[in-house]
């Protein structure tokens, strides 16, 4: 049974990959949710209802964001971020008007 279950979560995958955004992705490169190819693209967000631009990575899922907290550097020189938590929705930029849009 479990064979079966991993041949499925990669069709399920390519099937909502090329037109919808990951459920979570990151802007930071060291980070291991980043993926360059799709951020290319652009990604839209709305958090709250409001479309923003300074997000930093978002998770669809879990209902979060995050975003930088002015310009306060960690210890090891990268931008502070918080978490802020509600509805989030994500889609691509390049693909017109009305892309299909990624919820939770």
């Amino acid at each position: 049974m479990s064979d079966k279950n991993t041949e499925q979560a990669p069709e399920a995958d390519t099937k909502a990959g090329p037109d919808v955004p990951p459920d979570r992705i990151s802007v930071n490169p060291r980070h291991e949710h980043f993926d360059g190819e799709k951020l290319q693209r652009g990604i839209g967000i709305r958090f709250k209802g409001t479309e923003r631009t300074n997000i930093e990575e978002y998770c669809i899922s879990e209902g979060w964001v995050r975003v930088q907290a002015g310009k306060t550097l960690d210890r090891k020189g990268q931008p502070l971020t918080i978490k802020l938590k509600g509805p989030v929705e994500a889609w691509y930029e390049d693909l017109g008007d009305e892309p299909p849009i990624a919820k939770a």
